[in-house]
């Protein structure tokens, strides 16, 4: 049986093109220094952290109910608090670090708004030692 070999400059699937393309962007993204941390507030109250690279897009996808489980059937969805995270590994930590305050400490973060989360989380632990 004969095969031939193509070289894949070759082939035209023009499906492999979009797929390089979303594939460059999803590497782009993780490697981006351009990421985000944001809070929602559920109907219930409760906040919901996050990370991502584009805030007003992924709102939109947690309101429409593509996404994280735990917002689905908690509308109306209410983004309360965003901040920029650096790149994805850093985004990671703070978002752990974030999803380990208490709930009063949270509220706190979104009442002071902060420019720069790691100073504050940081100072936020210095002030819980002293206590």
């Amino acid at each position: 049986m004969f095969t031939r070999k193509f070289a894949a400059s070759q082939l035209n699937f023009p499906y492999k093109s979009a797929q390089n393309a979303k594939f460059n962007r999803k590497k782009n993204e993780m490697t981006s220094r351009n990421w985000s941390l944001y809070l929602i507030r559920q109907k219930n109250n409760a906040l919901y952290c996050g990370i991502t690279t584009d805030v007003p897009r992924r709102f939109k996808q947690h309101e429409s109910g593509i996404g994280a489980k735990a917002l689905k059937g908690k509308a109306p969805l209410t983004l309360v608090f965003h901040c920029t995270a650096g790149d994805r590994a850093e985004a990671s930590r703070l978002e752990y670090r974030v999803k380990q305050l208490s709930k009063q400490a949270k509220e706190r973060l979104v009442i002071d708004q902060p420019d720069d989360l790691q100073h504050y989380l940081a100072a936020y632990t210095l002030s819980k030692c002293d206590e």
